[in-house]
């Protein structure tokens, strides 16, 4: 599975989000591999009820959530970015959209024709525990791997930054190559699959469902 349409878009602005809207992306694919090999959970059943009427309407649902965290990352990735690419002798260009077919993806950067770049900005003991896994941060796995295999990439680059560590030891990266990587791009595909009938279904019930009440006789 190879998404080949590229839009070269500044993320995060109104254009940004009217494309993503009815795409599964890949920020979201956490909640869709959850409990893998079992029924989908809350979060993925309201997820495709989200997307189901994205698609209908046109318009990006949004919740409006925002935490420190998330905040974090915005305001630090600037910073990570010229760290990586100082470290690794490398220019990142824009991340843009990747789509096609229901499916989207939004990498924090591309390097040269066969690299990707996910960088998450982190607290202290998040950051340290990256470091000693020597891998990718489990929450952000899914993310990772999709943004690998729906770019068509030959590898994708975890970047954890901590602005607290000492300098030399703010960035640490984990790169992961797609032909490593098989197995798990089976499971993602299976899960899109699935979770594509339950968007699908959702999307039925909205279009078909009585919305005009029933008074009963007096």
């Amino acid at each position: 599975m190879k998404l080949l349409n590229f839009e070269d878009i500044e993320q995060n602005t109104d254009q940004w989000l009217l494309l993503r809207a009815g795409n599964l992306t890949s920020s979201n694919m956490g909640k869709v591999m959850a409990n893998l090999g079992k029924a989908f959970g809350e979060p993925a059943k309201k997820l495709a009820i989200d997307i189901a009427v994205e698609r209908i309407t046109g318009t990006p649902v949004s919740n409006g959530y925002s935490n420190e965290h998330m905040d974090r990352g915005h305001e630090q990735e600037p910073i990570a970015r010229q760290l990586y690419e100082d470290r690794q002798f490398c220019a990142i260009t824009n991340g843009g959209f990747f789509h096609s077919d229901g499916l989207g993806c939004s990498p924090d950067g591309l390097v040269s024709t066969e690299g990707v770049i996910e960088i998450k900005s982190v607290i202290p003991s998040v950051h340290y525990a990256n470091v000693k896994r020597a891998g990718i941060d489990p929450s952000y796995k899914w993310q990772v791997l999709s943004n690998l295999m729906f770019t068509g990439r030959k590898w994708i680059d975890f970047v954890s930054y901590c602005s607290e560590f000492p300098v030399d030891q703010q960035l640490y990266v984990h790169r992961t190559f797609a032909d490593q990587q098989s197995e798990q791009f089976a499971n993602i595909r299976v899960r899109i699959r699935d979770f594509m009938a339950l968007v699908d279904a959702s999307q039925e019930t909205i279009l078909t469902a009585e919305y005009n009440l029933t008074r009963k006789a007096a």
